[in-house]
Parts: structure tokens; sequence; C-alpha cells
């Protein structure tokens, strides 16, 4: 039977109880319970003890023996954290500490820390009220006193979200005004008492560790206005690489991947990311996280099929491997030719990745998104019924091609009878139904794409599939006023929707 992944938040009662649970089902003759204890003991039968039962169980999830699944549980119970289910007690301290900082929850808006930054004018005495105050405020005065009564102060766990005072330094964005010169004196103060430059927490009991670099570089799925980076992302990210901060970073790496610039890159590769083992995180959690030669190709992965050309060199200049093809075993050039990206083709044959080799359905993706007319029209000459076959296999490459911003790729697909309203994700080629090409333009606040989806029949009252909101409705949302200019009218009011 395959491994299957652990639950959220795994509870190591909830799988005594499935140990004990199977070992019942086994006794009762179950054919389900009888197939998964046969597949690992082979020739068994009867009866089995509970000992073996809970064997069977860890083998379930991936683990080679009981010990190691309970270790592995303590260790999510032990790091998991739940910024967004902490309620207000009323102390000032805990008030300006939630406010203050990312917590990668649903209420991370940029209106919270201006409240923060309010607070704490208000009432300055908040950072002599705790050493994790003082770490957020970058207050170096309070967080000498607070070290020289207790050094051990440094490595704290307090506050709402119960993280050590360097991490509350690292998530702090409530006051871009705060000079770096503290900002560094304070982490200098923190680590020099002792606090771990690798110090985190996993977040909803997720192994992906949320760390000091993690807070520091911010970003991620909430964007950079919501969750920006730190005022002084290099300086201090510098400073604990300085201090043994792992360059490794999973989750840093995920959370800025999505926007272009490699500042944080750079750096982190200066310190040797993409060697050593994976550091203190990856000892604890083990192969529930990227070894750091997998993080380099799944960034790898991802600017290839974003076009992210600069990064694409940066990466491959640090010795990412572009022979070995990717999961699902495409090769690196192909995945470049049917993301829409075939300028990267060259460069990646040049550096050692294999010649481009597509069948014809992907051969025809490559054209149409390259909105080359000649090749689309060879294709369909030599491969009679190759566009009904794509699109029956790919209902939302015309979305896909509006993620790439290309209005000529949307105009060939719309041609050849691919529906402009279908649903599909755009952070990635896949149908999964999310929002229409529409709604993608909206988003980037692309004029020319929208004017010739609305042209060529895109539906401005149509609704995406996770937010239930229309086009106009993200374009508010992002903040996109001549796209709102352009839907406004052509879209039926409802003061009751809004975008999550």
């Amino acid at each position: 039977m395959p491994v299957i992944p652990l639950p959220d938040e795994p509870n190591f009662e909830q799988l005594r109880k499935q140990a004990k649970d199977l070992r019942r089902a086994v006794l009762a003759g179950d054919s389900g319970a009888l197939a998964e204890v046969t597949e690992q003991f082979p020739g068994h039968a009867g009866p089995i003890p509970l000992r073996t039962a809970q064997l069977v169980v860890a083998r379930r999830y991936g683990f080679a023996s009981w010990a190691r699944l309970k270790r592995h549980v303590e260790i999510i119970e032990h790091y998991s954290r739940f910024p967004d289910r902490v309620a207000d007690d009323g102390a000032l301290d805990d008030t300006f500490l939630r406010l203050a900082c990312l917590s990668y929850a649903d209420d991370d808006q940029p209106e919270r820390r201006v409240q923060a930054r309010r607070l704490l004018a208000e009432h300055p005495e908040i950072t002599g009220d705790s050493v994790h105050a003082a770490a957020t405020a970058a207050d170096t005065a309070a967080l000498r006193r607070f070290l020289d009564a207790d050094p051990a102060a440094a490595r704290l766990e307090g506050g709402p979200f119960r993280w050590e005072p360097l991490v509350y330094l690292a998530y702090a964005r409530h006051d871009p005004a705060i000079e770096a010169d503290a900002v560094l004196t304070a982490a200098r103060l923190l680590l020099s008492a002792g606090a771990d430059p690798n110090a985190g927490y996993l977040w909803h009991g997720l192994t992906s560790p949320f760390t000091v670099l993690t807070g520091v570089f911010g970003e991620g799925e909430s964007g950079p206005v919501r969750a920006p980076r730190h005022p002084h992302s290099l300086a201090l990210a510098r400073l604990l690489l300085e201090a043994g901060a792992d360059p490794n970073d999973g989750q840093a790496l995920y959370n800025r991947m999505f926007e272009p610039g490699n500042d944080h890159l750079e750096l982190l590769f200066e310190f040797g990311l993409g060697t050593g083992d994976g550091g203190p995180w990856r000892r604890r959690l083990g192969d529930s996280l990227d070894t750091p030669a997998e993080m380099i190709r799944g960034q790898l992965a991802w600017a290839i099929t974003h076009g992210m050309t600069e990064r694409v060199q940066l990466l491959v200049s640090h010795g990412a491997d572009v022979v070995s093809p990717f999961d699902g075993g495409a090769s690196t050039t192909s995945v470049a030719a049917t993301t829409g990206h075939a300028d990267l083709v060259d460069y990646l044959v040049a550096h050692g990745a294999p010649p481009l080799d597509l069948d014809p359905s992907d051969a025809f993706i490559a054209a149409v998104l390259a909105a080359d007319r000649a090749a689309v029209d060879r294709l369909r000459s030599e491969h009679p019924g190759l566009a009904d076959e794509v699109r029956s296999a790919r209902p939302a490459l015309l979305t896909w091609a509006a993620a790439c911003g290309r209005p000529a790729a949307v105009e060939i697909l719309a041609e050849l009878g691919f529906d402009v309203n279908a649903k599909g994700r755009t952070d990635m080629p896949s149908d999964q139904p999310w929002q229409t090409a529409l709604h993608k333009a909206a988003e980037d606040g692309n004029l020319e794409l929208a004017r010739t989806l609305l042209r060529l029949g895109a539906d401005p009252g149509i609704r995406d599939h996770r937010f239930n909101g229309t086009p106009l409705s993200w374009a508010r949302h992002f903040g996109q006023q001549e796209l709102v200019e352009l839907l406004e009218p052509l879209t039926a009011p409802d003061p009751a929707a809004s975008l999550g």
C-alpha cells in the first residue's frame, strides 16, 4: 500500500487509536486491515500484538518504526504554533506583539501594523514589560536591561505566539523607520546572550519551519504588501547567517519565489545554499524536508515555469541540475517550451540540458504559447485532430496563456475553439478550476489582455471558484484602477460580493 502523509496537526493519541483499531480490525477479519498487515508481514495469519499494529501504522506514514513516528509527532507538537488562534488577553505588550508582527494569518494587513506603531507611541512603557516587546521594537536599552538581568531571556519563549525574542525581531513590521543600527544591535545583543539564529516554529504543524530567516525575508502567498520583507532584510539576514543560520531555508525560498528579484538568493548562495546537510531543522524533521539539492531543483522548476530568466541563470551558475528530468519525467527544456518560455531553451541546452524533443501535443502547446502560427498550422496539418486532442487534455490552456501575458496566444487558442471562460490555475499550468483568464488580467492590471479577452467573449460577470469574485472585484482587490474603470460598466452591481 502506498505511503500516505501524516494529517495536519498530527496527534499521537490518535495514532495510538489507529493502531488499536487496526488490531481489532484484523481480529474481526476485515479484508483491508488483513491486506495492510500482510503487505508488511507476508504470510502472517491470525491476530497481531499491539506492537505489530503500531509498526504497520508507522510504515503506513512512511516511518521505519513506531519510535521514529512517535519522535516525529512529538517534535511537531513541540514546535507547532497557531498565530491566528491567539486570543487577545488585554495585556498591552501582547496586543502590541500581535499587531506588530507578521503571523501569516488571514488578518495580516498593513493597518494592523499602523495600529501597533500607534499603540507603542502612546505607551512607550510596553518595551519595558517584556523582553519580547523590547526585541520587537528594537529597543536596545530595554533589551540590555533584560539580558543583563538574565541572559537566558534571549531564548525565552513567550508573548502571544510563544516565540523567542529573536523571532519577534525578525517578524516585526510595525515601523519601517526604525534604523538599521538599532535592529542589528538588538540582534547582536540577543545572539551574544545565546539566542539561536535557527530558531523558528511550525506554522499549524506543517513541516516547513518558519525560521528567523523566513521572517526576515518575508513575502509568500500573501504578497509583498501584506507580508513585506523586513525593512533591513539583507543586513539582518547577513548578520544571522554569519551567526550560524542555515542558508537552506525552504520556507524562505518558497515565500520569495513568487516575485522577481534575486538578492535573497545571492546572499544565501554566498553562505552555502544548496550544500550541507540541511541544518538543525532537517536533523529534527528528516525526509519531511527537502535536501539542499532538492530545494535548488524546486527553485529551478518554478523559475523555468514562470520565465524568470535571471533567476534561472543565477541558479544554473551555482550548480543547479539542468540535466535530470523533473518529477513526472519532463526535461528542463520541455518545461521551458511548454510553459511559454522558449527563449530559455537555448540557454539551458548550452548549459548541459537535453535538446528539445517534444511529442506532437507538447509541440503544439509550445507553438501556441509562442504565438507561432506557422508552426501551429504545420502541426495541425501533420496531425489531424491535434487541436481537439490538446483542448480535451488541457481545457484551461488559454487561462495559462493569459497568465503568461500573451494576448496573441490567447487569440490563437480562441480561434481554435478553446473556451475563453475556462477556469484554471494561473500560478502554475494546471486545469484545476480556480479562475479565468479575465480574472488574471484584472489581477495583473493587463489592460491589453483584458480588452482582447472581452472582445473574444470573456464574461465580465463570471466568478472564480475560490473566492466567488468577479474580475471587477479582483481588480479592486489588487488596486488595478484602469481595470476597475474598464470592467465596472460591464459588471452587474453586487454590493455583497468581495474577494477574500
